[in-house]
């Protein structure tokens, strides 16, 4: 189990820099960063449900990305505002889009099979 936190950990510290560090780079397609995220989601599931199996990690993973995705749709002040800051537009986003959902759903694959590969079950 401590195994699985850590490894989840180190995802989080590596893949928040380059999710941002993705956007700077004009050549990468925005997407990137957006997998990036979702990975990163995936490996803060991974350490809340540490006992669960990967699968469910993954769907709980997806939902969250989806749900997120899909409240840019709101338009609530207290919301909007929120998204204007540094820290809720990093978490929340900003403008829905249809390829982000792609983008997650690849992210949260491969991160999905990275963690089969090593073995963290």
């Amino acid at each position: 189990m401590k195994r699985k936190i850590l490894i989840s950990l180190i995802g989080i510290v590596v893949l928040i820099p380059l999710g941002l560090y993705s956007r700077h780079i004009t050549w990468l397609p925005k997407e990137i960063g957006d997998a990036l995220w979702a990975m990163m989601v995936f490996c803060f599931w991974r350490i809340i449900l540490v006992k669960s199996k990967l699968r469910t990690v993954a769907i709980v993973s997806l939902a969250h990305s989806f749900i997120v995705e899909f409240s840019q749709l709101l338009r609530w002040q207290w919301l909007v505002s929120f998204r204007n800051t540094f820290v809720g537009h990093m978490m929340l986003g900003q403008g829905f889009l249809w390829t982000d959902l792609v983008a997650y759903v690849i992210g949260i694959t491969i991160i999905y099979w990275v963690f089969k590969a090593l073995k963290i079950k």
